[in-house]
């Protein structure tokens, strides 16, 4: 996946989901695992330009919350199905998630204690 690519080549150790509010409405939500070139999977996209148009990815559903989070304040408020996807994005990168954002206010910002 992308994003554990970039934070294993910057050395990304934190990272922040900005506009989980976003995908409130979503029965599932799909997040890409790993890519497909050929027979072969791979962990990262490849860095070739000739071949990056060949890979396809590979998604995992998860379930979606439907529920509103933009007036959520604390990560234990969150929907399970959101604080799941959180955790699974957490194992996906290999990075911890400091912060999330409900919505466009500076009051919708949730800090997350280092629980993964």
């Amino acid at each position: 996946m992308l994003a554990r690519y970039a934070a294993r080549i910057n050395g990304i150790d934190t990272m922040v989901i900005t506009k989980l509010d976003v995908l409130d409405a979503l029965p599932t939500i799909k997040v890409c695992t790993s890519y497909r070139l050929h027979d072969a999977e791979l962990d990262y996209p490849p860095t070739n330009i000739a071949v990056i148009g060949k890979v396809e990815p590979n998604y995992e559903e998860l379930p979606g919350w439907q529920k509103p989070t933009n007036g959520v304040r604390r990560f234990d408020q969150l929907p399970s199905e959101a604080q799941n996807y959180i955790a699974r994005l957490c194992e996906l990168t290999g990075a911890r998630i400091g912060i999330v954002s409900v919505g466009p206010g500076r009051d919708q910002v949730i800090e997350v204690n280092p629980l993964f």
